[in-house]
């Protein structure tokens, strides 16, 4: 079976707002790339939202992506909650075994990695991707699935936009540093300054991927897949930078839709 990975690096999935209206839906092209992966008309779609920091946000965040899986494409979808993890672990198991699409969302990366690895949802994530299911996720969701990864987790836990990127280790299908929503700065966060001092002594490269974009990785083949921004004042993509030499290295991911060699997107040249 082949492996596969869609790592998202941001975007708005229509989501609600507090006042009622709603977010726009940048997603589309990737989420449909995803469907299309699983070789089925309509798969089964599992959220996994357990990067979201209680039980409304979770059940916010699946209300979301309903309306896309299920109302737009047609998916049957299921919702497996942090504490059905830690309560119920066969109902985890079982719920993955039916997905053909495996979802994660943003929020609390260091969070989610530590209730996989507590109570060994990670092996089950493991063998789940072994078996040929679509693992995909945005933000945290797509952090997840590399050895390590940039994460504004402190952030999320303090309330707090001064608290600085950390780095955290993650499931490590994938041997690479990875970089969420890597087009965004602010006065406190600067996604791809973090990357390059978190790689200085790294051996492994750094993948940022920014919002309305995603890394498709299919066994050992990879490409860049984007979608449109709503405000269309950027245009998506993807960097690959490592420290060699003593010498920091930073290109732009090719963005034609052919596939690569995976092998030459993870060594440092």
């Amino acid at each position: 079976m082949k492996k596969k990975i869609v790592a998202i690096g941001g975007g708005e999935n229509g989501r609600r707002k507090s006042d009622g209206s709603y977010y726009p839906y940048e997603t589309e092209q990737i989420d449909k790339e995803i469907i299309c992966l699983t070789e089925k008309e309509k798969p089964n779609f599992l959220l996994i939202a357990h990067s979201q920091l209680n039980v409304e946000f979770e059940e916010k965040y699946f209300e979301a992506m309903k309306s896309i899986y299920r109302d737009r494409f047609g998916c049957e979808c299921r919702f497996l909650t942090r504490d059905e993890v830690a309560t119920d672990f066969q109902k985890a198991i079982d719920d993955v075994l039916w997905a053909d699409i495996i979802y994660e969302g943003g929020g609390d990366t260091q969070g989610m990695i530590e209730l996989w690895l507590q109570t060994g949802f990670d092996k089950v994530l493991y063998d789940a991707w072994c078996s040929g299911k679509v693992m995909c996720g945005v933000s945290a969701g797509a952090n997840c699935w590399f050895q390590s990864c940039s994460s504004d987790s402190l952030k999320i836990q303090l309330n707090d936009n001064r608290a600085p990127m950390i780095v955290l280790n993650c499931l490590n299908f994938i041997p690479a540093f990875f970089t969420p929503h890597c087009n965004e700065k602010s006065r406190y966060t600067n996604r791809m300054k973090h990357m390059k001092s978190s790689l200085r002594n790294s051996d492994i490269v750094g993948i940022g991927v920014s919002n309305c974009a995603a890394l498709e990785i299919i066994d050992d083949e990879y490409r860049l897949i984007t979608s449109v921004p709503a405000d269309k004042k950027f245009k998506p993509y993807g960097i690959k930078a490592f420290w060699k030499n003593g010498r920091y290295y930073k290109e732009y991911l090719i963005n034609d839709n052919e596939y690569r060699n995976l092998k030459s997107l993870l060594r440092k040249d």
